[in-house]
C-alpha cells in the first residue's frame, strides 16, 4: 500500500514537471480585420471626362472573425489619406492612414465589434467599453457622459428615474442607409454620406445624417453633420465628437495646443496633474486617467481649433470647429501602458462627460426644437512638416494673446 502510495506521488510530481515545460500552444491564424472581397463603390477610372488632383477610390469590405464578423468598413482613398469608415457603428471612423502616420490608437478591443455583441448595460453601464477602439466616436445623442442615474418625465407625465449608460447609444446604432457622392464641379470633393436614427416610442425621436469628405490629394477632411429631431416635442440631446489619438504622435513629450478661457479638472485626481495637463508621458504602466475640460478661446466669428504634436514638432495634426455649435472642449489623458490603451482624447462638445444630471444643473445639455436642425462641421488635418505646425501655433497664440488662461485647481461641484 505505501509502495502505491509512493508511486502515485512519483507520477504527479513527473506530469506537474511535464506540464511546466510544456511549450505555449500556437495561435490559430485569425482573420481578424481581413476582408472577404474587396468591393470598389466608387474610383476616379470611373469618371474619364475629369480632371481630379489625385487618383481616388471608395472600397467596400467584409470583415470576418469573432465579434466582428459581417461588419462592412468603407475606405476613402484619396490618394493621400485613408479613411476607414463603420456603417455599424453609427458611421465612427476606425482609423486614418496618410504615408506611414495613422490617427487611431492601439486599444485593447483589437476587433471592430459589431452592436449585437454590445451590452451597454453591463459592469454598471460601462458596456460601451466593450466595442471601443475607433479614432472617431460620437457619443450621444439623447444622453452622453458617465453612466448614473437621471431624471426624466414618463409617457404617464410623472417623473420618473433612468440609468443612463456610457456615452449614450449612438456609435453602437448602426446605419439606415449610406451613400456615395462625388461632387461634379471642381474640386470633386468625395462624399460618404450615412442615416442613423436613434428613435423611441415615448422617447426621442433624432435624426443624424453624418458625412465624412475629403478632397483628391489632399492631407485634410470633414466631418459634417446634421441632427434633425423628427418629434412633436421639444428634445435634450448632448454630443461629445470623442476623438481618440495614439498611434504615431502621442509620445512622451507630446503637447495639446488649444487656445482657451479656463482649465478645469474633472476630478480630485486631475487636479494633482493640473500644472501639466498640456504634455503627455510615454506608456506608463499605472497610470490613472486624467481629464480637464476648457472652456475654448475664439476668433471674433467663434471660430477655434486645436493641435496635438510630437515632442519635438515635426508631426502633428489639428482639429478646427465652430464654438456656436461645440462650445466646450474636454482632454481625456490616458498615458497607460500600451497592453492597456495608450491614447488621449481630444473631444469637442456640446457640453462634458459628466452624468447628464450634472451638465443640465450647469446649463450644459441643449435643446433641439421640433422640425429644428442643428449642424456640427470639424475639419481636420495631417501637418507633416516644421513650417505648418509653426503656422499654426502662431495661429493658437494669436487668438490666446489678449486673455490669459484662468487655470482653476478645485474640480467642479457634482452635487
Amino acid at each position: 500500500m505505501k509502495n502505491s502510495a509512493l508511486c502515485f506521488l512519483y507520477l504527479c510530481i513527473i506530469l506537474v514537471s511535464c506540464s511546466e515545460n510544456q511549450p505555449p500552444l500556437p495561435e490559430p491564424d485569425t482573420k481578424l480585420n481581413q476582408p472577404g472581397e474587396i468591393e470598389h463603390l466608387e474610383n476616379s477610372a470611373s469618371y474619364p471626362g475629369k480632371k481630379f488632383a489625385s487618383n481616388w477610390s471608395v472600397t467596400r469590405k467584409i470583415l470576418q472573425g469573432g465579434k466582428q464578423q459581417g461588419v462592412e468598413l468603407l475606405t476613402i482613398d484619396n490618394g493621400k489619406l485613408k479613411i476607414s469608415i463603420i456603417p455599424a457603428r453609427g458611421m465612427g471612423i476606425f482609423d486614418i492612414h496618410s504615408a506611414g502616420i495613422r490617427l487611431g490608437w492601439e486599444s485593447p478591443v483589437k476587433e471592430i465589434v459589431h452592436p449585437s455583441h454590445i451590452d451597454l448595460e453591463s459592469r454598471g453601464g460601462l458596456g460601451w467599453l466593450e466595442g471601443f477602439n475607433e479614432w472617431m466616436v460620437r457619443c450621444g445623442l439623447e444622453f452622453a457622459g458617465h453612466p448614473g442615474t437621471d431624471e426624466f418625465i414618463d409617457n404617464t407625465g410623472n417623473p420618473s428615474t433612468l440609468n443612463l449608460t456610457l456615452h449614450g447609444k449612438i456609435q453602437n446604432i448602426p446605419a439606415s442607409s449610406y451613400e456615395v457622392v462625388i461632387d461634379p464641379e471642381p474640386p470633386h470633393r468625395i462624399r460618404v454620406r450615412g442615416t442613423v436614427y436613434e428613435k423611441f416610442f415615448y422617447g426621442p425621436k433624432l435624426k443624424l445624417v453624418t458625412e465624412i469628405s475629403t478632397l483628391p490629394g489632399s492631407e485634410n477632411f470633414q466631418i459634417s453633420d446634421q441632427l434633425t429631431n423628427e418629434g412633436a416635442y421639444a428634445q435634450e440631446f448632448q454630443l461629445i465628437y470623442h476623438g481618440n489619438y495614439g498611434s504615431s504622435i502621442l509620445e512622451e513629450g507630446a503637447t495639446v495646443f488649444t487656445p482657451a478661457r479656463s482649465v478645469s479638472p474633472m476630478n480630485e485626481h486631475a487636479a494633482k496633474g493640473i500644472d501639466n495637463w498640456k504634455t503627455y508621458l510615454g506608456p506608463t504602466p499605472g497610470f490613472i486617467e486624467e481629464v480637464y475640460l476648457l472652456e475654448p478661446q475664439s476668433d471674433g466669428e467663434s471660430n477655434t481649433l486645436a493641435l496635438l504634436a510630437n515632442a519635438d514638432r515635426t508631426l502633428a495634426t489639428s482639429v478646427r470647429w465652430n464654438l456656436s455649435e461645440l462650445p466646450y472642449l474636454t482632454i481625456w489623458k490616458n498615458t497607460a501602458a500600451k497592453e492597456d490603451g495608450y491614447v488621449t482624447g481630444i473631444e469637442p462638445a456640446t457640453g462634458y462627460p459628466f452624468n447628464r444630471k450634472v451638465e443640465r444643473k450647469y446649463g450644459r445639455v441643449p435643446m433641439i426644437q421640433p422640425g429644428e436642425t442643428r449642424s456640427f462641421t470639424l475639419d481636420f488635418g495631417i501637418h507633416q512638416d516644421e513650417d505648418s505646425i509653426q503656422s499654426i501655433l502662431a495661429e493658437i497664440d494669436e487668438l490666446q494673446k489678449n486673455s490669459s488662461v484662468m487655470i482653476n485647481r478645485e474640480p467642479p461641484a457634482t452635487e
